[in-house]
């Protein structure tokens, strides 16, 4: 009796471009990248400024405003289904434990923000980004723009995982907690691109620093960073600095030919340059009888708190007792301290020939094999 061979499926999963531009149309570029394929998106969109005539400071130089035709939409209406359309895609592309990033100001963020709600995004926070060096508002018939905003989103709200560096971000900021205003400078100097001619070879080009601020906090080396909108390659030169990889989506000839220099010229740092600070939480779980199953210590050892006051002896199941008590070395810590908890890494004790150190200082080296 003759049987039928097993066929293997054939992948037909199109491979992930990874560090390179794709020329053309967002949404047709994003229909085509893998489900579930990057760890990040960072969008900076058409803002739809909706611009009536010329801008002129008051010595009537002319002021170089967003007058671009890529920026320009006939209605609220068609702008909200080019948003949808690629918020959604992106939506798909993202892993389950991705983010993204959309910057705007108050001409579409608010429209942006709507629609990423009614497609299902978790909006986890929105910052502020406060320009340092603002441009003015010329006519004097309204506040000066000083600000931006971005939002920061999970692909839906059930989603629990998801990349967020607050320790590096804490020692990033002084050891203190990274708030959701940053103060930042817009583009200048010699930061700023321009032309051939001399002129602003972008009209929205966002600083290096931000960038850098939104990779540090929700990527990982290694990490695929998409930008829909890359423009002149402000994410792509910040991602190959930082060892992440990146896709951009570019249409217009003149910015990719920009963007192509600038991320050649940018230099990534080195490997051992890339090592970001980690909570304890994030580091693995080593239970206190895996020092007795490595050797570190052995039943009948006694630990001692900090000061030599209490005294306990280890037992075979990793407990601790003292005189008139036995349990684990958080209760027998909490016990002895007569307090309602206690962390028995840092309260118990070893002996060394340069005296007592923590237990926990042979749980790190435990980790550091792990």
């Amino acid at each position: 009796m003759s049987t039928q061979p097993k066929l293997t499926p054939v992948d037909t999963t199109p491979p992930l471009p990874q560090n390179c531009i794709l020329r053309g149309d967002c949404l047709e570029h994003l229909s085509q990248l893998p489900d579930k394929s990057v760890h990040m998106v960072f969008a900076d969109p058409p803002y739809n400024l909706q611009l009536n005539g010329e801008l002129h400071r008051p010595d009537q130089s002319k002021v170089d405003a967003v007058d671009d035709e890529w920026d320009k939409f006939a209605s609220f209406a068609e702008y909200d289904a080019f948003t949808r359309a690629w918020l959604k895609e992106c939506q798909r592309v993202m892993r389950d434990d991705a983010t993204l990033w959309v910057i705007g100001s108050y001409h579409n963020i608010f429209r942006v923000g709507a629609s990423l709600q009614d497609l299902g995004y978790w909006i986890l926070n929105d910052v502020i980004w406060r320009k340092s060096n603002p441009m003015p508002n010329f006519r004097g018939s309204r506040f000066a723009n000083a600000h931006e905003t971005l939002i920061w989103a999970t692909k839906s709200r059930e989603q629990k995982r998801y990349t967020f560096n607050y320790d590096a971000l804490k020692v990033f900021n002084d050891d203190k907690q990274m708030r959701s205003d940053w103060t930042l400078a817009i583009c200048n100097g010699e930061e700023r691109l321009k032309d051939e001619n001399g002129q602003k070879a972008h009209p929205t080009q966002k600083p290096e620093s931000l960038l850098y601020r939104v990779l540090m906090a929700a990527t990982k080396p290694g990490d695929v960073v998409l930008d829909p909108f890359f423009g002149t390659g402000t994410t792509g030169a910040v991602a190959k600095k930082l060892g992440r990889n990146w896709i951009g989506i570019e249409r217009e000839a003149d910015y990719i030919k920009i963007a192509e220099q600038r991320i050649a010229d940018a230099v990534p740092l080195a490997e051992q340059d890339l090592a970001t600070m980690t909570s304890k939480k994030a580091q693995p779980r080593v239970p206190f009888g895996t020092l007795l199953e490595a050797g570190h210590i052995r039943p009948g050892d006694r630990l001692y708190c900090p000061k030599g006051k209490h005294v306990a002896r280890v037992r075979a199941d990793g407990s601790l007792s003292v005189a008139d008590m036995a349990g684990s070395i958080h209760k027998i810590g909490a016990h002895v301290n007569r307090a309602p908890a206690c962390n028995g890494w840092t309260f118990w004790h070893y002996k060394t020939d340069q005296g007592l150190k923590p237990i926990d200082a042979l749980r790190t080296q435990i980790r550091g094999t792990v």
